[in-house]
């Protein structure tokens, strides 16, 4: 089959890469793709917004499936487009994706399937959001969410009231995430630990991959602003069977039934980002695709081909419940652009990263790169992903910063810590 993979960063080349090496996969195309994509596969410069675009790429090229990376694309549409033009493309309808490209909607669904998740207020206006922050009902911190699309930063955790208010202004006065801050969600600070567990879907069931952390503060020990990701590991050491069957009784089959049930059938990967609190597992959020980070720590770890877990999905014909996992833990640090997740400048030459590709047990994933004059450069925010495996978690955190410190460019950012969570004993929840 021929494959076309949508998006340009570290999770879709981390897709291409284990599509391409699969055996019922004749070819794999991507776009836009990045220079780590292009080595191993075919590159066409259609932008993920494309939708028409990318139909036309699909058709003329006879793309089998076509898979989707980001969640813009989703947004817009892709799937529904190329269900009426008789394509194939994997992931949820926009009408599904709304579980992550509207928080208000995410929460309001959860409340009426009785999906576990924080208290919360949606505010429709700057008024609404200052009269819930002074009413202090949620006590302190509390938590600010943009309803709409933000790339990862439209979270703040308000330490008190000053900065509540300053995050309301800052998304509903000031404009900081253009019309996704028009509304907001206010909800209570839950506590505990944080985990990320993945499922591919058909619209009815459900097969889980793995349980996952990620990192979102830009500095280590979870300080300094909300980015993206700057690392992931898989998988999670607080992931226990009973917990397993917790999470599917009480978050993923209401979900699924609950999409269902109001005609939004959910098709693809489906993300829960979960507190696991006292309580119980509480939803966080959901995406609509595979995490990244988090991508490049899951797929490496899934030991069995992807693309008929995908085609079953697609056809209504998952069949089964769980996939062939790699025992040896992943570890993945994120190399990024000085002043990331804020301005930071492109064009730095990067080297090193074919001597970190040449280690034992170390695989590098490109975001924000680009080719000038025939060297490897700086084109975003986030530059490339470092994966580690090892025995244990101890010597995939080695393997990690062992790439790492072959890779060099002006202003290169990382985090020291990623992965240090996994060595701590986990709570049973």
């Amino acid at each position: 089959m021929k494959i076309l993979v949508v998006g340009s960063g570290a999770r879709e080349h981390a897709l291409v890469w284990k599509l391409a090496a699969e055996p019922d996969v004749s070819s794999v195309l991507c776009a836009p793709g990045n220079p780590g994509i292009a080595r191993i596969a075919a590159c066409r410069p259609v932008d993920p917004a494309d939708v028409d675009g990318l139909l036309a790429l699909a058709a003329a090229e006879g793309a089998d499936v076509t898979i989707v990376g980001p969640e813009l694309p989703l947004s817009l549409g892709l799937v529904d487009r190329f269900a009426a033009a008789g394509r194939t493309a994997f992931g949820p309808t926009a009408e599904a994706a709304r579980l992550e490209t509207s928080k208000i909607f995410a929460k309001e669904f959860c409340a009426r399937h009785h999906v576990p998740t924080a208290r919360f207020r949606v505010c429709d206006s700057a008024g609404a959001a200052l009269a819930v922050v002074a009413s202090g009902e949620f006590g302190w911190p509390v938590v600010l969410k943009a309803d709409g699309l933000a790339a990862g930063k439209g979270v703040v955790i308000a330490q008190d009231r000053a900065e509540a208010e300053a995050a309301v202004r800052d998304a509903m006065v000031d404009r900081r995430f253009g019309n996704a801050g028009e509304r907001l969600v206010i909800e209570e600070h839950l506590t505990g630990q944080e985990m990320s567990f993945f499922v591919v879907a058909d619209g009815h069931c459900a097969v889980p991959l793995l349980s996952a952390q990620d990192h979102k503060r830009a500095y280590d020990d979870d300080q300094g602003p909300n980015t993206g990701g700057m690392g992931a590991f898989a998988p999670s050491p607080l992931f226990t069977p009973d917990l397993h069957k917790r999470i599917m009784r009480e978050i993923i089959e209401p979900v699924l039934d609950g999409m269902a049930a109001e005609g939004r059938p959910y098709c693809g990967f489906l993300y829960a980002g979960l507190m696991l609190t006292a309580d119980g597992p509480q939803v966080i959020e959901f995406n609509v695709r595979l995490g990244d980070p988090e991508a490049q720590v899951v797929l490496p770890m899934i030991d069995e081909p992807l693309l008929p877990l995908l085609a079953a999905a697609v056809t209504r014909q998952l069949r089964r419940t769980g996939c062939r996992i790699r025992h040896q833990p992943h570890v993945g640090v994120v190399l990024a652009s000085a002043g990331y997740p804020g301005k930071y400048p492109a064009g730095q030459a990067i080297s090193g990263v074919t001597d970190a590709e040449a280690l034992d047990d170390v695989l590098v994933f490109h975001a924000g790169t680009a080719m000038r004059d025939g060297q490897l450069i700086t084109a975003g925010g986030r530059v490339l992903t470092v994966v580690g495996r090892g025995p244990d978690y101890r010597a995939a955190i080695a393997r990690a910063y062992a790439g790492v410190a072959r890779i060099e460019f002006d202003g290169m950012q990382f985090r020291h810590d990623i992965g240090r969570k996994a060595l701590a004993s986990a709570p049973s929840v």
